[in-house]
């Protein structure tokens, strides 16, 4: 007996109700499983006009589960951009977020490397590097790494 293949808006709506994606997200997911382009096209359209595919909702949730982990927004903007969000979209919807990067910084330090400042050159460069690394400024990074009475 020959197994029944399943649809691509079957498939679309497969990966959709697993995760939010970004448009293009899930144009390479449908692409990768050997879908031809223009159904794929025409299932994106349906998708949007139903509003079960979004790059706006994608990317708002997209920022808020990264802010949690937490990355800075040079990372975050980065990762939108490989999604497929338009970077001003992607600095908007960053922006929108009203998160308190220098904070972030600070409890991501802490959480990594405990609550005393450290003095020793090579471990400050160690953890300037790590934060920069999860996407977060200089001036982010100075803050996080300075005593409780700088503020």
């Amino acid at each position: 007996m020959k197994h029944q293949q399943i649809s691509i808006f079957d498939q679309a709506l497969y990966l959709l109700s697993h995760r939010e994606h970004s448009k293009k997200e899930l144009v390479n997911k449908l692409s990768a499983k050997g879908n031809a382009q223009e159904e794929i096209n025409s299932i994106i359209l349906r998708l949007e006009d139903m509003n079960y595919l979004n790059d706006a909702r994608f990317a708002e949730i997209f920022v808020r589960s990264r802010i949690s982990k937490p990355l800075g927004k040079n990372r975050i903007l980065q990762e939108l951009i490989q999604k497929g969000i338009g970077s001003e979209e992607a600095k908007q919807t960053i922006a929108d977020a009203n998160a308190d990067w220098f904070e972030l910084a600070k409890q991501l330090k802490e959480r990594r490397f405990g609550e005393e400042t450290c003095t020793d050159y090579k471990e400050k460069s160690k953890q300037s590097r790590y934060l920069q690394y999860r996407g977060f400024d200089f001036d982010q990074i100075k803050y996080a790494l300075s005593p409780e009475d700088n503020d």
